[in-house]
């Protein structure tokens, strides 16, 4: 791989299941961090500190567009529209970086993930996805 970051790049949102052949383009990505909790445990004159958890950001795309047909489009109606009483159907995503003529430059998986927020607007029958939220589990 080149060692220069590329000229223009984008990201793509799908599921990992092999039969899920649906995929969102979106042009912004964040959230990929984790954060360390730390407390302090005094003992005689130091104090000591310790981590207690980790702490993960939400995955957030921003400006996308897809079917409203598509797979994944389906999921988030289904989770953030739904039955709050209805389990949470939580699924494996990858979001590659991929460069101006597709070509995949790095991948990321989030486990247990589920969207949490989303602006939209319906155009026929494709949805303009502001921004979507993902809670997840832990990533790689």
């Amino acid at each position: 791989m080149n060692e220069f970051l590329p000229m223009a790049f984008y990201f793509q949102l799908s599921f990992s299941d092999e039969t899920a052949i649906d995929s969102i383009v979106f042009k912004e990505l964040s959230g990929i961090s984790m954060e360390m909790n730390t407390d302090g445990i005094s003992d005689n004159s130091f104090k000591h500190r310790v981590s207690i958890s980790a702490k993960l950001s939400n995955l957030v795309l921003k400006r996308g567009m897809a079917s409203k047909y598509s797979e994944i489009i389906i999921w988030c109606n289904k989770i953030l529209g739904g039955n709050p009483d209805d389990l949470l159907e939580t699924k494996t995503i990858i979001i590659n970086l991929l460069d101006n003529d597709g070509t995949p430059l790095k991948s990321w998986i989030f486990t247990n993930a589920y969207p949490v927020k989303w602006i939209v607007s319906d155009v026929d029958n494709n949805m303009v996805i502001e921004s979507v939220e993902f809670a997840y589990s832990y990533f790689q």
